[in-house]
């Protein structure tokens, strides 16, 4: 079979500029087709949005009631105890962080954690085996394939303490408990929806973030609804930035007690999530919390230790008849000794100055009797016991 040459003398002649302008073009058509639909289809979004909102906001808040942890369920567990939390809430942070996943995926993964502590008995050797297995579950559900952390490399972070079995067994044994039921109103989700209708800056974000971060940390709030999270954390926030508060509805008793008790756990947070929120990318409002901390501290202090009013003395005419006291200390016109410093030294004073040491709030306690289960995330290697329903 014979085949036809080409006529064209310029059919093998490599010339890129006809190809490059023609290309060039269908880019720019391409990259102008693009912005149009993303302009379109933000437009009809906002348009739904509005039409749909009170429905989504009805669904969201049963949502967020349904996937509620039961902090007194917890309670109950043999091996893990509340102490054990933090250590195991600064490992998840570390790899949110490593990996580089979306703030929602780190509220969700505690939120698998918690409901499943609820319902299952779960050994201490497998506390941290629980918790990687939320944060991939938490990733593949809302962050892009390429970002979800692999079983290797989860692994090397648990010091190689399991091997990629039990990752999985321990995956689908969380979503069985959960009856595959993972979708949940995240406090990021409610913050977010608050900052964009109340016009919050970029920093007041930030710190309401670090706040929400921080009540990871404590039982206290593990039944806390995500929305009154989001506005106790964002009250406070603009309080601790000096920001004027948003008074667009009455504050319930609950909402109250939320945000006394979130002001009681400032003190001291976790170093982890202090150098996370040192960077510039969040407005380094970990520095600013502590400097407002201090800041409190000083005016306890000064509360607490009241200056010695200053004595008024009536002036009195001299006696030009009698004889001149001479004491110690003593002025023209004046009988007697003078009073003394309105601050007293001396180590008679000490007792005194010491019995009004400044406050602080109390932080999580750590038991003292018991070993860091995860100090450093080294662990010793311990033998896989299986679930227990």
């Amino acid at each position: 079979m014979a085949y036809s040459q080409p006529t064209d003398d310029t059919f093998f002649i490599e010339s890129d500029e006809p190809m490059q302008s023609r290309m060039s073009a269908q880019s720019a058509a391409k990259m102008i087709a693009r912005k149009r639909q993303d302009i379109i289809g933000s437009e009809l979004s906002r348009l739904a949005g509005e039409e749909y909102l009170e429905d989504i906001m009805d669904h969201m808040k049963q949502m967020e009631m349904e996937t509620l942890p039961d902090a007194s369920l917890i309670d109950m567990q043999r091996e893990i105890q509340w102490f054990m939390r933090p250590y195991l809430i600064d490992f998840i942070i570390e790899a949110h962080a490593a990996f580089a996943l979306l703030p929602e995926t780190l509220f969700l993964t505690i939120n698998l954690l918690d409901r499943y502590c609820s319902r299952r008995v779960v050994y201490k050797q497998h506390y941290q085996l629980v918790g990687c297995a939320a944060l991939l579950i938490a990733a593949k559900y809302g962050d892009k394939k390429d970002r979800v952390p692999q079983i290797h490399e989860l692994n090397n972070m648990c010091c190689n303490l399991y091997d990629a079995g039990m990752f999985t067994q321990m995956e689908m044994h969380v979503l069985n408990t959960l009856e595959w039921t993972i979708g949940h109103p995240t406090v990021d989700f409610f913050t977010q929806l608050m900052v964009a209708d109340e016009h919050d800056e970029a920093d007041v974000e930030h710190m309401a973030a670090y706040l929400c971060e921080i009540a990871l940390y404590h039982r206290d709030f593990v039944s806390t609804k995500p929305s009154m999270m989001a506005r106790a954390s964002l009250a406070l926030a603009r309080a601790i930035l000096g920001r004027p508060e948003v008074t667009d509805s009455e504050w319930d008793h609950n909402e109250n007690l939320t945000l006394l008790t979130l002001s009681q756990h400032l003190q001291q947070p976790s170093l982890t999530l202090a150098r996370k929120y040192s960077t510039p990318n969040f407005s380094r409002v970990s520095q600013r919390l502590e400097a407002f901390m201090e800041e409190q501290a000083a005016m306890a202090r000064r509360a607490a230790q009241p200056p010695t009013p200053a004595v008024e003395i009536a002036s009195k005419p001299a006696d030009i008849y009698s004889t001149p006291v001479k004491g110690h200390g003593a002025a023209v016109g004046f009988e007697g000794y003078l009073t003394p410093p309105i601050t007293p030294d001396g180590p008679h004073f000490q007792a005194q100055k010491d019995a009004y040491p400044a406050p602080r709030c109390p932080v999580t306690p750590v038991h003292q009797s018991h070993p860091n289960v995860y100090p450093s995330h080294q662990q010793q290697n311990m033998g896989y016991m299986g679930m227990h329903p």
